[in-house]
């Protein structure tokens, strides 16, 4: 029987390492891929600015045509500010036969870092050091922002800095990359990020029903978007759900924490809604609202965020249109018990015993 036991082992670690590996090839031609086609039309934008009259104002205009046109038939990954991008990533890159040969291991997310480097010489240091020591695009955008090549060029004790460097970034380097569950690159092959895409977990069925309850109970609301994707310079987000609220004339996010709200999970639906009126927000709209949920039931259910200056009146507007905490609360807990009774392992580990969230 201990023999059965350890051939049986030798068997599903053989085919557990023939997926991963299987997974990794799979996802090395998609990302590779998908760098290869931001370059090539990063190219062709550089190409036909080049034959205009009016560099800036043609540049402009054509870019503004191209995300219209991109956005509708290939989704969110074509905007304005990535169709820019590529651009740059052309510019800094021009040699396609040089950076693809010496560097095939690096994916988007981190050319996009190497993009933020006004450096030639650093640029170049941080693509080789990403691709020879593998760096996850979490450590590569670390390294650039704590800037890394030039304080070790200057370190007469570089082992110390390259030291400090791995002990700081040891966390970074875990990259579960899982194919379809990647957002952009789901996009890329053509996916919609819907919910048929997503894993039926708790999370995911909280979230389904808030959206329906904030359309059933909430006043004046419309369903705008789901994990809404938010680009800045130095990363992306994913915004859980984005609604419009007509009466209100504003924009309302909604993000939901699985564990108990941290100071750090209300700065970020802060960061959401400077960055909504910032990037989303047209003339006449109200600011964004801001809603952070949490599953805990001896949490608040509820933090409201309205960054801007507003006056008593539309604040007590807002209030009234908004679902309260005690209602959110009802709905979340409601939601829970209705998913434990689909799924009663869910909440149980091996041994039966109830796992803690």
């Amino acid at each position: 029987m201990e023999n059965n036991l350890m051939v049986y082992q030798s068997v599903i670690t053989d085919i557990k390492n023939i997926i991963n590996a299987g997974q990794q090839e799979a996802y090395g031609a998609a990302s590779k891929a998908m760098v290869l086609t931001y370059w090539n039309v990063g190219k062709r934008i550089v190409e036909q600015e080049q034959a205009g009259k009016e560099h800036a104002e043609y540049g402009k205009k054509l870019l503004v045509a191209l995300s219209d046109e991109l956005t509708k038939e290939y989704g969110n990954g074509y905007s304005e500010r990535n169709l820019r991008y590529f651009r740059k990533f052309y510019q800094y890159f021009p040699d396609k036969e040089i950076w693809n040969a010496c560097v095939p291991n690096l994916n988007w997310t981190q050319f996009r870092s190497l993009l933020r480097v006004s450096d030639e010489n650093a640029r170049i240091w941080y693509m080789n050091e990403a691709a020879k020591e593998g760096w996850s695009s979490r450590t590569l955008d670390r390294n650039i922002s704590t800037q890394y090549y030039n304080r070790l060029l200057q370190s007469p004790q570089k082992e110390n800095v390259i030291a400090e460097m791995k002990q700081k970034t040891v966390g970074y380097q875990k990259n579960s990359f899982e194919l379809l569950k990647n957002p952009i690159m789901a996009e890329f092959l053509g996916f919609k990020n819907e919910d048929s895409y997503l894993e039926s977990d708790l999370e995911t069925a909280i979230i389904s029903h808030i959206r329906d309850f904030l359309m059933e109970m909430g006043r004046g609301f419309a369903f705008v978007a789901r994990q809404q994707h938010i680009v800045t310079e130095t990363e992306d987000y994913y915004i859980d759900l984005v609604f419009y609220n007509i009466e209100l004339k504003c924009y309302v996010l909604i993000d939901l924490k699985m564990g108990k709200i941290t100071h750090q999970d209300v700065g970020q639906i802060d960061m959401y809604v400077r960055m909504y009126d910032d990037l989303k927000c047209k003339p006449g709209d109200n600011p964004t609202i801001g809603i952070l949920l949490c599953s805990e039931t001896d949490e608040d259910i509820a933090r409201y965020s309205v960054l801007h200056d507003n006056d008593h009146l539309f604040m007590s507007k807002y209030l009234t249109c908004l679902p309260t905490k005690e209602q959110l609360k009802v709905e979340i807990e409601r939601q829970k018990e209705i998913f434990y009774m689909q799924h009663p392992d869910a909440g149980e580990n091996d041994d039966g015993e109830e796992i803690e969230e």
